[in-house]
This record gives C-alpha cells, sequence and structure tokens, in this order.
C-alpha cells in the first residue's frame, strides 16, 4: 500500500476528484493548507499599503491506495491539476506499513 499526498491549486480540486474517481479511486481526505514552493508568494496592495503574502493557498490530497493504483492515480492527478504555470503543485509517495478500518476491523488492502 501507498499513500499518494498531492498539493494542487484550490480550483483544479474538483477535477483531481472526478479524475481519481475514474482510476477507481474510492475515497480520499482534503485539506486546505497554505505554503510555497519555488513562488516565493507574490506582493498585493492593501489600502495604499504593499505587503508579501509569503504563503499561498493550497490543497492538500490524500489517498491510500493498493500499489496497482498508485501509476493510474498519479496520472490522473497530474493530467487534472496542471496548468503549465508555476506553483501547480507537487505529488509525494510513501509506502504505508498497515490500515485498519476502525468499524470492522478489517486490516490493509481490505480495508481500503
Amino acid at each position: 500500500m501507498k499513500q499518494v499526498t498531492a498539493i494542487i491549486k484550490p480550483f483544479k480540486l474538483d477535477e483531481v476528484r472526478e479524475a481519481l474517481a475514474e482510476v477507481g479511486v474510492s475515497g480520499l481526505t482534503v485539506t486546505e493548507v497554505k505554503g510555497f514552493g519555488r513562488q516565493k508568494g507574490h506582493t498585493e496592495l492593501y489600502r495604499g499599503a504593499e505587503y508579501v503574502v509569503d504563503f499561498l493557498p493550497k490543497i492538500r490530497v490524500e489517498v491510500v491506495l493498493p500499489d496497482e493504483l498508485v501509476e493510474p492515480a498519479i496520472e490522473a492527478i497530474v493530467k487534472a491539476s496542471r496548468t503549465g504555470k508555476i506553483g501547480d503543485g507537487k505529488i509525494f509517495v510513501t509506502h504505508v506499513e498497515q490500515a485498519i478500518r476502525i468499524r470492522t476491523g478489517e486490516a490493509d488492502d481490505e480495508a481500503l
């Protein structure tokens, strides 16, 4: 099992969710986050004063998948979230030792 974590632009969430559903992903967790990478934020004007916005709003999408769904899920996320501009985001893949469904006690792939 692997956990795929994608940091994407907020307006791409619906497209990513639909793309993941098409490849067979049945559940995901979404968190509103803030951060920066190469974008380094931007400058805004408020009431005549200039200030720097260091942390940009992003969405973190997390899914835990059986190994055979990892590559299709990554491809779906990349295709759905790519704009070609800086700040499109990142995808991280980590190994998951164990998963347990609390309600039934099912473990690992059955818990997904």
